[in-house]
């Protein structure tokens, strides 16, 4: 073969090889291109699943907010409710002790030398027989009732706190 016929079969099976490599290439280009959508599309799918999932997350956790909410706010009800029965009874048991219609009385300490349980004098209206008792002044009795108003209080307070403690715990 003559080095003319060579160089020209040379330059054939180069640019055989060239058209092929650039075949090639295009083949991979287009396996790359199509890989990379297949990606782009799975990626697109985990967001949309995730997307999806955080906003069932947020509905979730605003029901349940709104229960918490609406439950607190009966329990706010039932506790003021409570609040204002106990004021009206020491409203009722204050006004009955400035009218005299009610007096209280404390148990005194009985007499132990002498060892009879019976009172000395018997009262028309009781039916205590072996206790003794003295009446309270209005006055003392009246500061008794706002020092056990201002107790009961406290221990609504208490009872609502520990509601909304509860309440928030669930």
């Amino acid at each position: 073969m003559s080095p003319v016929a060579l160089k020209a079969a040379l330059a054939g099976v180069l640019a055989l090889v060239l058209g092929v490599a650039g075949g090639v290439w295009k083949v991979q280009g287009w396996r790359y291109g199509q890989k990379l959508a297949e990606q782009s599309a799975a990626y697109q799918a985990d967001l949309t699943t995730i997307s999806n999932a955080a906003s069932d997350q947020v509905r979730t956790d605003q029901a349940k907010r709104l229960a918490l909410e609406q439950r607190l706010a009966a329990s706010d009800q039932t506790h003021q409710e409570v609040l204002t029965n106990a004021q009206k009874d020491q409203a009722r048991l204050r006004d009955r002790l400035a009218t005299s219609d009610l007096r209280l009385s404390v148990l005194l300490a009985e007499d132990s030398a002498s060892g009879c349980d019976v009172p000395k004098a018997t009262g028309a209206g009781g039916v205590d027989h072996a206790t003794v008792r003295a009446r309270l002044d209005p006055a003392h009795a009246q500061r008794i009732i706002a020092i056990t108003d201002t107790g009961d209080r406290g221990l609504i307070a208490l009872q609502a706190c520990q509601a909304y403690v509860k309440a928030l715990a669930q």
